[in-house]
């Protein structure tokens, strides 16, 4: 079946127009041999459909380097888009992730890729229709297809979805990459890509089978926000670090990175690197800790009852990561009247000139609303 095109939705007195997914151009600028320059970077390959879809869903994943637009699966040699589209060259609309493994697992990735799809589909992803756009994971080493299957296995047993999960995983074979236009096509097509991607369904299958937080960042931990394993922490942490997040420390006022910092930007969590809190919303408490009026979004922070010390109070935690983030209490200043109070020690700053290329962009708003 060919595939239903949809790149622009305009919305005019009730009516929605349709447009086309292909394009003109057929550059092939974004090679493997430009981003493969660090011999610490690993491949994995998936294919979720869109890859427009699906490069900017690993893009958003912390310790993803690059990722690929491409075809893979099929028979014929360097095939076009128009030639795959048409489901006559039998490859997959796919892409390939360059990560570097000491920042993201295998692991992750395949969460990551979960939870950006609908793997009981057989018949393709969402509006996009055809064996082209099925789901797929192409391991690259033994190690993959292990890991891999056993994801698939305990995602059919999770009883998540009512039907069976039917995603191939396959050996990888020759992968070519896409056209120039298809690469980075949604921070060079923003708008488009935003249409299509509201008018395909997948977010609101994605919001659906995963939840309103999942959905909205999009994929939250598929995005790359989990916690590491125990012995990844102690590597990636310092001691002091550790001490704070995860036995629930306390650093010392005006000692700490960040009470007095004043750069623009926004704060993440140093273990999962979801957002959590945004310069826009700093202010001097005069406590000695950085303090925000409130969350860069709630979705992130976690609010639980803290009655140690003899004392109640709400602790503020990060969802994903599960970090001892600092306390919650009622006597900050307009307009949310609140205080977090936050250790540094939980917190990664990053500085606004780099929140689109590390995946934040979709933040850059709260300061142009400063301006």
């Amino acid at each position: 079946m060919k595939r239903l095109a949809i790149i622009a939705l305009v919305i005019c007195a009730g009516a929605v127009i349709v447009g086309t997914h292909a394009a003109t151009q057929t550059a092939t600028g974004k090679t493997e041999d430009m981003k493969t320059q660090s011999e610490n970077l690993k491949k994995a390959t998936f294919a979720g459909g869109c890859f427009w879809c699906s490069e900017a869903d690993f893009e958003k994943a912390e310790g993803v380097a690059e990722v690929i637009s491409g075809y893979t699966g099929g028979n014929s040699e360097n095939p076009t888009y128009e030639e795959v589209s048409s489901g006559r060259s039998g490859h997959l609309e796919a892409v390939q992730v360059l990560y570097d493994p000491a920042k993201i697992s295998y692991q992750q990735l395949l969460d990551v890729f979960w939870r950006h799809v609908d793997p009981t589909d057989p018949g393709g992803q969402f509006a996009d229709r055809g064996p082209q756009y099925r789901t797929a994971i192409f391991y690259h080493d033994e190690d993959q297809r292990r890991l891999a299957e056993e994801a698939k296995k305990q995602l059919n047993a999770s009883g998540r979805f009512k039907k069976p999960v039917v995603t191939e995983i396959v050996p990888l074979g020759k992968f070519y990459p896409a056209e120039d236009y298809h690469q980075d096509y949604y921070k060079k097509n923003s708008l488009r890509y935003s249409m299509y991607r509201q008018g395909s369904g997948r977010d609101q299958f994605i919001r659906q089978a995963w939840g309103k937080a999942d959905a909205k960042t999009p994929g939250a931990a598929a995005a790359g926000y989990t916690k590491p394993s125990e012995a990844e922490l102690r590597k990636r942490l310092t001691p002091f670090q550790y001490h704070v997040t995860q036995e629930e420390g306390t650093e010392p006022p005006f000692e700490n990175e960040f009470w007095n910092f004043k750069g623009e930007g926004i704060y993440v969590d140093i273990v999962s690197g979801e957002p959590l809190f945004s310069s826009t919303d700093k202010f001097d408490s005069g406590t000695g800790w950085p303090s925000f009026t409130r969350p860069v979004d709630p979705n992130f922070v976690v609010e639980k009852v803290d009655r140690t010390y003899s004392m109640v109070r709400t602790e503020a935690r990060s969802r994903f990561g599960d970090s001892h983030l600092g306390h919650v209490f009622p006597d900050g200043p307009p307009p949310t009247g609140l205080r977090y109070c936050i250790n540094s020690a939980a917190l990664r700053f990053i500085p606004k000139a780099d929140m689109e290329k590390r995946g934040y962009g979709e933040y850059l708003e709260l300061f142009t609303k400063k301006d």
